[in-house]
């Protein structure tokens, strides 16, 4: 469990002023372009870039979808599209090869929150464009990061229609739960030894729990620590598991767990994570899978 909340920590998690967020035209990239990443630096991109090495998973999903094309490198992390699987690692995110970055001669490498500020500021001393993007930890946020590097591909209109047809889906999604009973529920992103881990009240993860009548029993805690004690005090109905990582059937055999209801009564449930904690691209989908999980019967 130390090692998948190792891998969700380099995964998930503003930068405000760089784009307008309603423009639909395509940016004319013959000029040098400057903007400011979520570190506060100034960064320059003289042409539409045709050679890009993300640096974080949600982001590698992003432009795999607006123009894998122009992907060169990615992180050992980065599995989704399955088409990334073939395009070189760089190795991880803390801890990227400068070395293999450079062979791939990068026109803009792009990263996450947790990339290092140093790693960024050391490429573009070597004459490689680096910028961070990530954004508001909500799913305004998420669509955000989309239409962010969207402007950088100029991709501005296709963004746009993803974030539109994601927003539609959400919509649906509340409209049907929205009258239907509300359930208690517990993520668990972290559990065993390692100690307990969720999400809290300030997580975009607990804010999609709720959209779908969901009770995040989480929602007085902020962040992601939380404690057994606290989860056994309030029992949830259900609770939500990594389908990886044989999280459900380590959980479902592990005291104290098992004098949870949830496990008890077998309603511990399995999810795609990746679609909750990358902020960005999947985002949509997993409220809708997070949905048919909280309310079985009116998604069969």
């Amino acid at each position: 469990m130390k090692k998948r909340f190792i891998i969700f920590l380099l995964t998930v998690f503003s930068l405000s002023s760089l784009f307008s967020a309603g423009a639909k035209e395509e940016i004319n990239y013959s000029q040098s372009v400057e903007f400011v990443d979520s570190y506060n630096r100034n960064v320059q991109i003289s042409k539409n870039p045709k050679r890009i090495i993300s640096l974080g998973p949600n982001i590698t999903e992003i432009i795999g979808e607006l123009d894998i094309d122009k992907l060169v490198g990615r992180t050992d992390y980065c599995d989704y599209p399955l088409q990334v699987l073939d395009i070189e690692s760089i190795g991880s995110i803390t801890n990227a090869n400068i070395e293999k970055i450079i062979s791939l001669e990068p026109d803009l490498v792009i990263s996450s929150v947790h990339c290092p500020k140093e790693l960024l500021e050391n490429l573009t001393k070597m004459g490689i464009p680096s910028i961070a993007i990530y954004d508001d930890n909500s799913l305004k946020g998420s669509n955000n990061i989309i239409y962010k590097i969207g402007t950088i591909l100029g991709k501005q209109e296709k963004a746009n229609r993803i974030i539109q047809a994601n927003d539609e889906l959400i919509k649906q999604i509340i409209s049907k739960t929205k009258d239907l009973e509300k359930k208690s529920v517990y993520y668990a992103l972290g559990f065993g030894e390692w100690g307990d881990f969720t999400a809290g009240g300030d997580t975009f993860i607990g804010e999609m729990i709720n959209l779908v009548s969901g009770i995040n029993i989480a929602e007085d805690v902020m962040g992601w620590n939380y404690s057994i004690e606290q989860l056994i005090d309030k029992d949830p109905e259900i609770i939500i598991v990594s389908k990886y990582f044989d999280s459900k059937n380590q959980i479902m055999n592990t005291k104290p767990y098992t004098s949870l209801a949830a496990v008890k009564e077998n309603r511990v449930y399995e999810i795609d994570n990746n679609l909750l904690d990358r902020q960005g691209i999947r985002n949509a989908q997993g409220i809708l899978e997070l949905a048919k999980i909280i309310h079985q019967n009116e998604f069969k």
